[in-house]
């Protein structure tokens, strides 16, 4: 065994290498936030790390080490050992870490090097001090660059121009998540830490450009937070309207939020498929109620089941135009009419798709 095994202090070149790393901490921790790119295999089971940590603080370190010690041994302590050996094996350019690189990651590697001869490295700082890395990160690229915003009503299609600015931070993408009351997608959200590493990662990546563009966002995604050095420098950027008709707005809104999202549906879940995307529509729906108004709200959530009952017996989506088209003009036009006049002060350009790209071109934001 080396006098010393060997740690991580560049985390520059672990995140914008996409390094493959496992966690050793337990699935609770694990599941409250984690790294891209990361496998959950951690030393102790939930209940493992609570015993251990009642014994570290009633009767200290020796005494928590010797429990653990007896808690993973035998066949549980081989498995995993296997597991770990199998992920170095398939990432022999990896790490691992621990919450702050200390006992949990030691052992790991100290075990890996007995039964496999490899020194796989660990984080220094462990998850603690990565985590803190991106945070500042974040916050530093946010005073050095230049945000420009891309708004637009609901629909125009600022997701799609996004997809073809290399300069671009997709937050909305990152959360998985439209912004919106229909939103959600068929997947959960990240957790609000996840969603800041994987933020922080992309800017890093893209540190090196003066300006990147944003999505005009409010201060949440779903369910997710925009850190506020972000949402300040926004808040304040130039801003970039997008223009589009009605019908291009509807047939944006018709492959996003019903031709795609009944396809995602159908495909995690064949046989549950359309109830699931039934349900997508009438809860979504139903978040809007108060602001629909009661009477409103009755005559769509009908509009809505007569679409689903019509699809049933037909296949077809058509019986859903007009309620995009409603939806879009006489609930989200209204709201986005008043939130615009806020910010007339700040926008730059306005023009359809193409203009917008054009007019980014000639700023040198590809």
């Amino acid at each position: 065994m080396p006098k010393s095994l060997t740690q991580i202090e560049d985390f520059y070149s672990l995140v914008v290498n996409n390094t493959p790393m496992f966690d050793t901490r337990a699935p609770i921790e694990f599941a409250q936030g984690a790294f891209p790119h990361t496998h959950s295999l951690p030393l102790m089971s939930d209940k493992e790390r609570e015993l251990v940590g009642t014994c570290y603080k009633n009767k200290g370190q020796d005494k928590a080490i010797e429990l653990g010690h007896e808690l993973v041994q035998g066949q549980s302590k081989q498995a995993k050992i296997d597991a770990w050996v199998d992920f170095i094996q398939k990432h022999p350019n990896g790490a691992l870490y621990c919450f702050r690189g200390g006992l949990r990651s030691q052992i790991t590697q100290q075990w890996i090097y007995k039964a496999s001869g490899v020194d796989y490295p660990r984080l220094k700082g462990g998850y603690k001090a990565l985590r803190r890395y991106l945070i500042d990160e974040t916050e530093r690229i946010m005073a050095h660059i230049t945000p420009i915003v891309i708004g637009g009503q609901t629909g125009c299609g600022k997701t799609l121009l996004l997809d073809h600015i290399q300069q671009m931070i997709d937050l909305e993408g990152l959360a998985n998540h439209r912004g919106s009351a229909f939103g959600n997608t068929t997947t959960a959200q990240p957790t609000q830490i996840s969603f800041e590493n994987e933020l922080a990662i992309e800017l890093i990546k893209k540190q090196n450009h003066t300006h990147l563009v944003f999505e005009d966002e409010g201060a949440n995604v779903g369910t997710v937070h925009i850190p506020d050095c972000i949402k300040n420098k926004t808040s304040q950027a130039d801003l970039i309207l997008l223009d589009a008709t009605t019908d291009e707005r509807i047939q944006v809104s018709m492959d996003a939020y019903v031709t795609n999202m009944h396809q995602n549906f159908m495909h995690q879940d064949q046989q549950n498929g359309f109830n699931n995307f039934a349900n997508y529509w009438l809860k979504s729906l139903e978040k809007i109620q108060k602001r629909l108004g009661l009477e409103r709200y009755k005559i769509m959530k009908n509009q809505v089941e007569y679409a689903l009952k019509m699809h049933q017996n037909t296949n077809t989506f058509e019986e859903f135009l007009p309620v995009v088209e409603s939806l879009l003009v006489d609930y989200y036009d209204p709201m986005y009419n008043y939130q615009i006049q806020k910010k007339l002060d700040r926008v730059v350009f306005k023009g359809s798709a193409s203009e917008v790209i054009e007019y980014l071109h000639n700023l040198s934001i590809s």
